[in-house]
C-alpha cells in the first residue's frame, strides 16, 4: 500500500500532439479511495492507464510510494487493475482465473490455493470456483475480476468503470460490496467512472475532470455544495443545478439579482462577498439546486424577497420525490424538487421560493464561483 503522486503529468497523442491529459498534479494518500469522474473523453481512463503502465507518459513524473515508475513495465508496478469488460479467460475456471497472476509469479501451489480460497470467501464466490465465466451472471463475473485483483495485496487497486456493464440494481449492490471490500482490505484505490452518483457515494475524495484538466478535488459533499465553477456545478447533481443569468444591482442599501422578469434579494453574506471582489461584478449566473426551491407556504413566507412565478411545463415522479419543471417566459427554466403529495397540474401558474442562503453566484465570463 502506498501514496501515489502525479507530478505535472501530460499525455499527448498524434501528429499534432493533442493534449489528452494536461498538467495533472495530484497526491493520492495511502489507504484512500479516490474517484475520477467526468464526461467521456475527459482523460480519466487515460490517466489511470498511465498509472498502470499501459500508456506512456509524455511529460511529468509519476511516483508509487517513493519510486519513480515512469519507465517501469506494468508487471513491476505492484498494482492490480479491474477493467470494464472483466477481462476473464473464457477457457479457464473461476479458480484458474483468480490464480492466473499468482502462477505467473511462480508462487507455491499451496499458497496459491490458500490465497484464491481466501479471496473467494471474501467475495462470496466459493461455490463457483469450478465454473467457467460463461456459466456466471454479470455480477458474479465482476466478483471474479475483483478476486483476481485482491488475491494478492498490491500497492494500489485501479478500477476502470468496472460496473458500467451491469444493470441499475446490480450496480447498486456491487457499489456497496466494493466499498465494504475497500474498508476490509484498506488498499489505496483509484476508481474511474462517468457516473456522478457512483463518484459521490463511493469516494473519500472526488476528482472532477474535463478536457484533460482537473476541475476540482475534494470530499463529495464539498464538490456538491461548493462547486468551484459552472462545469462542476452542472455535472455533479441529478437533476443538475439550475442556472439563471442576470445582473447585480444596488437597491435601498441591499444587493439584488435582476433578470427581465424578477428580482431576488441577496443575503448579507453574499452581498459582502460580491462587494468585496477586486472589481464590482455586475453580470453573474445564479445557481440553485432543485431541493432548495420550495412550494411550501412556510418557506414562501420566510423568503418574501426570493419568489419566482412561472408555468409548470411537466413533472417527473421518481417515487420519493416529484420534480417539477417550470418555465418563466422564453428565457428561464427551473426544476424544483417537491414531496409526492404535491400534485400540481401541468400548465398551472405557481410561485416558488428560493432558499437564497443556498444560492451560489458564478462569474458570467470566467464561470468561476464567486460566493460560498
Amino acid at each position: 500500500m502506498a501514496r501515489i503522486l502525479f507530478n505535472h503529468i501530460y499525455k499527448r497523442y498524434g501528429k499534432y500532439k493533442e493534449l489528452a491529459v494536461n498538467d495533472f498534479c495530484l497526491s493520492v494518500e495511502d489507504h484512500e479511495f479516490l474517484v475520477f469522474v467526468g464526461p467521456s473523453g475527459c482523460g480519466k481512463s487515460t490517466t489511470l492507464r498511465m498509472l498502470a503502465g499501459l500508456e506512456d507518459i509524455s511529460e511529468g513524473e509519476l511516483y508509487i510510494g517513493d519510486t519513480l515508475v515512469n519507465d517501469y513495465p506494468p508487471k513491476d508496478r505492484d498494482i492490480s487493475m479491474v477493467f470494464q469488460n472483466y477481462a476473464l479467460y473464457p477457457n479457464l475456471t473461476v479458480f484458474e482465473n483468480i490464480a492466473f497472476g499468482l502462477r505467473l509469479r511462480k508462487q507455491p501451489k499451496h499458497e496459491i490455493e490458500l490465497a484464491v480460497k481466501r479471496a473467494a470467501r471474501v467475495l462470496e464466490i466459493e461455490n463457483f470456483l469450478n465454473r467457467k465465466p460463461h456459466e456466471l451472471s454479470g455480477g458474479q463475473r465482476q466478483r471474479v475480476a475483483l478476486g483476481r485483483a485482491i488475491v494478492r495485496t498490491p500497492q494500489a487497486f485501479l478500477m476502470d468503470e468496472p460496473l458500467s456493464n451491469l444493470d441499475a440494481r446490480l450496480r447498486l449492490q456491487m457499489r456497496s460490496e466494493i466499498i465494504a471490500l475497500h474498508k476490509k482490505i484498506g488498499v489505496t484505490t483509484i476508481y474511474v467512472t462517468h457516473d456522478q452518483i457512483e463518484a459521490m457515494t463511493m469516494g473519500d475524495r472526488v476528482v472532477v475532470m474535463n478536457k484533460g484538466v482537473i476541475q476540482q478535488v475534494d470530499k463529495p459533499e464539498v464538490v456538491y455544495n461548493r462547486p468551484v465553477n459552472l462545469f462542476v456545478a452542472n455535472f455533479i447533481g441529478n437533476p443538475p443545478m439550475n442556472f439563471i443569468p442576470g445582473k447585480l444591482q444596488e437597491k435601498d442599501g441591499s444587493l439584488e439579482f435582476h433578470t427581465r422578469r424578477f428580482a431576488l434579494r441577496l443575503t448579507e453574506k453574499q452581498s459582502f462577498q460580491l462587494r468585496g471582489q477586486s472589481q464590482v461584478v455586475h453580470s453573474v449566473v445564479l445557481g440553485i439546486r432543485p431541493e432548495h426551491i420550495s412550494f411550501e407556504e412556510i418557506v414562501l413566507q420566510a423568503y418574501p424577497h426570493a419568489h419566482i412565478t412561472g408555468i409548470l411545463a411537466f413533472n417527473e415522479f421518481v417515487g420519493s420525490d416529484r420534480y417539477y419543471h417550470m418555465k418563466m417566459g422564453m428565457d428561464h427554466h427551473l426544476v424544483a424538487r417537491a414531496h409526492p403529495r404535491y400534485e400540481f397540474e401541468d400548465g398551472m401558474k405557481v410561485t416558488v421560493a428560493l432558499d437564497m442562503q443556498k444560492a451560489l453566484f458564478f462569474h458570467k465570463d470566467t464561470e468561476m464561483l464567486l460566493t460560498d
